[in-house]
């Protein structure tokens, strides 16, 4: 990785690419989300074109991934049906432009809440349901140990992503240089990697987990290394303008996550119905109107962790299979960050 080719208009390109010029922020579509969404029947949700464990269709075409299973949560919880989402997938350059025109109602696609992001693009983020960092993944032969050993680098990036930003900020500040390959889809950026187009895959940890795991052969012959070089705190994106949409979404993840932490799920959660515990009792719509202030039915949480399961759930039948530990994206009472303010 010791190549020194020294390349200060290729990182300055990359630079001026990677910082986003002037922000516009577009009026959004007139009405209410939620009317609009029920009108139609389905809920149009942006999606990652294919990470495995977050958003990828399987073999039968179905998605599958933290992410869909908060598409499916919010049919649930709108229509009482997971089942009626219709997936668009987008890419690091098309999720903003087809939220902000109506296209889709809700962008859940691993997106980072940035300040340049919250205040400048018209959109609204929602509640952070994963926690990750930007890494790399070399070759095992490179003898690279950490990111301090890629000086002279190649290194496969997807454009109009935070992660093209970050790159480009660590290598200025820590006076190293290095040669970007700009590849806008992340899983095509995952095989120029496989096939020498680079020497380095950089995107988030988790993301390099997953395909480590899942896409990239002889996963044995490369390791990410130790280097975590920013913070990616992922949430579902939705457009500003209506405030009653962003809280369906924030509190459809924040249920999740609260039966998690009372030990309501999937298998239990009509039984749970009868519990005592006032917490639970509001969670699945047995004493309050918590529904209605979202302009949903009392039992939207508890159809949405019926049919799609609580949080630890989603994560371990869609991350743990693929190696990732919880880790960070623990609940809070077990040393994690994960967290829902309380439904009362």
């Amino acid at each position: 990785m010791h190549r020194r080719t020294h390349l200060p208009l290729a990182a300055a390109l990359l630079l001026a690419l990677a910082i986003p010029p002037p922000l516009q922020a577009q009026a959004p579509p007139s009405g209410d989300t939620l009317a609009v969404v029920r009108a139609r029947g389905v809920l149009n949700c942006g999606v990652n074109s294919g990470v495995p464990g977050f958003a990828a269709p399987d073999s039968t075409g179905t998605y599958r991934g933290l992410d869909v299973d908060v598409c499916r949560a919010l049919a649930a919880a709108i229509f009482g049906d997971a089942s009626k989402v219709s997936y668009r997938p987008v890419t690091g350059q098309t999720r903003f432009p087809a939220l902000q025109s109506g296209e889709i109602d809700v962008l859940t696609m691993e997106v980072t809440w940035t300040f340049a992001r919250d205040a400048g693009l018209g959109v609204n983020f929602t509640a952070i349901n994963y926690y990750d960092g930007q890494g790399f993944l070399v070759r095992r032969a490179s003898g690279a140990g950490s990111a301090r050993d890629l000086d002279g680098a190649s290194i496969c990036v997807s454009p109009g992503s935070a992660t093209e930003l970050t790159l480009a900020d660590y290598f200025r500040q820590h006076r190293m240089s290095f040669t970007p390959v700009v590849i806008e889809r992340g899983d095509d950026a995952a095989q120029a990697y496989v096939n020498g187009r680079c020497d380095v895959l950089t995107t988030d940890r988790g993301l390099l987990g997953a395909r480590l795991s899942a896409t990239i052969p002889r996963p044995e012959e490369h390791v990410i290394l130790p280097d975590i070089v920013s913070k990616e705190p992922y949430s579902p994106v939705v457009r500003q303008g209506d405030d009653r949409w962003g809280d369906i979404v924030r509190w459809t993840i924040w249920a999740m996550i609260e039966a998690e932490e009372y030990g309501v799920t999937s298998a239990n959660a009509e039984a749970m119905r009868a519990s005592d515990n006032p917490t639970v009792q509001r969670l699945l719509g047995v004493v309050g109107d918590f529904g209605p202030m979202l302009g949903l039915r009392a039992a939207w949480a508890f159809d949405i962790i019926r049919q799609v399961g609580n949080y630890g759930e989603s994560y371990d039948r869609n991350l743990t299979p693929l190696g990732l530990e919880r880790g960070i994206n623990r609940l809070w009472r077990d040393g994690g960050l994960v967290y829902a303010p309380p439904m009362r």
